[in-house]
Formats: C-alpha cells, structure tokens, sequence
C-alpha cells in the first residue's frame, strides 16, 4: 500500500484493501477476547472471594458472549483459500418430478436469498425459468458481499425435500429433489483463457411476465463451452450485449471453479456433483413429514427446525461444512 503507484490499479488495490481488513479485524478480535477474558478472570476471583452470586451469574453470560465472539474469529480463519473473499453464483435445478421438485427449487432459492438478506449481501437475479404450473424448472443468482463464496462453497450437490404434497389432491408424502451448484465469480485480475472456436453463442427470447414489460428480442444468451460441456445463461439484462458480458463472466467462473477442484484433487470430479438429481445423492434432507428434521449428510449435523432453515438460518449448517474442510 506504500507503493506510489498502488491507487492507481483500483481492483487490486481494493482488494489489497479487502486482505488488509480481514487481518486487522482477525488481530483486533483476538486482542479483545484476550483482554475480555483477562478481566473476565479478575472479576471472577473478586466474586468468588466476596461470594457475589450475582456477579458469578453475570460473568457466566459474559463467558457465553465471548465465546460466540471467539468462534466467529475462528470461522473467519477458515475462510482463507484463494477463492473464498469472492462473490458467488448459485444455480438451482428442479429434478424429476415435475411440479413437486419445481416447487422445492424455489423454496432452496428463496432460502439463499434470505440467508444473504440476513447477512446483509447483496443478491441478483441473473436468469430464470419457471416451472409449468409453479415453482422454477432453473434459476441462478449471484451474492455479492464479504467471502460469500467460502461461506457456499459446500453447498453444491443434491438437496432432498421429504412432505405432505400441497399439490395432491389426496395429501400423500412426497420426495423431491433440487441440484445446488455454487461457484466464485472470478477477479478480473485472475486470468482465464477462452478460445472462441469452444464456445456455442445461442440467443433467445427471454420470458417475462407479459404485459408492457415482455421482451419482444432475442435478448437472453445461453453460452455453451465445448470441451468441457459447461452451459451458462443470461436473461435478466435488455441488452443482448450486457447479458453475452455476464454469461462470459459466468464462465469464466465456472472454468476456473473447475480447475480449482483438480488442483485440489477431490475425491470426485467436478460432474459428480452434478450427479443424477435422485435417491442416494443427496447432501442434505428437508424433512417436513412425517417428523420435522433437516439433516445433512456429510457431516451428520442436524436441525428439528425445518421452517427456520428453510428461512434462510444456516449458518450452523455451512460452520460445521467449514471445519470439515481439511
């Protein structure tokens, strides 16, 4: 930052300034639970002297603040591979099933977006089509906001929705699935290589819902890149222009998604998790009937409260994904 010349590159230099705070507010949170917990020492030896049950009581609450204090610095700590300060796209697919699974899509996508409300995140809606009778057939969004993606990045895989079906007429239990697809949206300062002969570029007409705002051009874009069979799409823009601009970003992202997972050497490919949207895949269980339960998978946490989850509280839930990270 001492550079003489390091406000003139604006992007890095905010996200230089990005690092910076993430470290300072990782040291400055330390100091203070140190601190909090010295005090927090002293007050306890005087009460115990005194014998203040009251001041013991108040010293109990205290330790539970700081100990939620401590374990928000120690979530942050987690949250330090290359990609995890970017923002996030977050695709959403209905499985078979038709309107159930259609319906269950976008109750996974209002969920996201409530969680990133909570967080004060900002989210657009970057392309969309809807289900038959309800719900959406697909949707993508993108969260913006302080390492969205580090939060998200466990998310993608297969989320199971078990209930009494609003849509049978003979109220009988039934099982959907949804796909999430969670990746970064790449920095201008990482480059990803696109060779245009691998790309397929098709326009078409976006959907809306009618009226004076129905688009009447092939505005919406849906990108295809050939050799890894990656397919993005963009309709939320007017512009043909600006929506070919957002798929490019978005596979951009999506590329270079991809190779972070070689690099990494997952047990599975990227594709795996983009797996058969159906039994024996799912990261996680919704289960509204016959009891209330929202279990995940791979690391065994679970909730009896289905409709918070459902209303964007998962923040437990992605922690425990985080300290399975190794």
């Amino acid at each position: 930052m001492l550079e003489a010349n390091f406000w003139q590159d604006k992007d890095n230099s905010k996200k230089v300034i990005k690092e910076k705070k993430l470290f300072e507010d990782l040291l400055n949170t330390y100091q203070i639970s140190i601190e909090k917990l010295s005090d927090l020492d002293d007050l306890s030896e005087l009460a115990l002297e005194e014998k203040n049950e009251h001041v013991q009581r108040e010293i109990l609450i205290n330790i539970k603040e700081l100990r939620t204090l401590v374990k928000k610095n120690e979530i942050k700590c987690f949250l330090s591979n290359e990609a995890d300060s970017l923002d996030c796209y977050i695709e959403i697919h209905a499985g078979a099933g038709g309107t159930e699974s259609q319906d269950w899509a976008e109750m996974l996508r209002r969920m996201y977006l409530k969680w990133a409300d909570q967080k004060n995140f900002k989210s657009i809606l970057i392309s969309e089509h809807k289900g038959d009778e309800a719900g959406i057939k697909s949707s993508t969004i993108k969260v913006e906001g302080d390492y969205v993606f580090g939060w998200l990045k466990k998310e993608s895989g297969i989320h199971r929705l078990v209930r009494i079906s609003p849509f049978d007429s003979g109220a009988r239990r039934h099982t959907s699935f949804a796909s999430i697809w969670a990746y970064p949206v790449v920095d201008e300062n990482i480059n990803i290589e696109i060779i245009e002969k691998d790309l397929r570029i098709d326009t078409y007409r976006s959907s809306g819902a009618g009226g004076q705002h129905v688009n009447t051009t092939d505005s919406a874009v849906r990108i295809t890149h050939i050799p890894s069979k990656i397919v993005v799409q963009c309709q939320n823009e007017r512009s043909q222009h600006k929506n070919k601009e957002t798929c490019m970003n978005m596979l951009k992202a999506r590329l270079y998604d991809y190779e972070i997972k070689k690099k990494e050497q997952e047990n599975q490919n990227t594709e795996n998790s983009k797996s058969e949207i159906g039994w024996g895949h799912q990261i996680r269980s919704y289960v509204l009937q016959p009891y209330r339960l929202v279990k995940d998978n791979r690391t065994n946490f679970e909730s009896t409260s289905p409709d918070k989850v459902l209303d964007g509280d998962l923040d437990e839930f992605l922690e425990q994904s985080l300290y399975q990270i190794k």
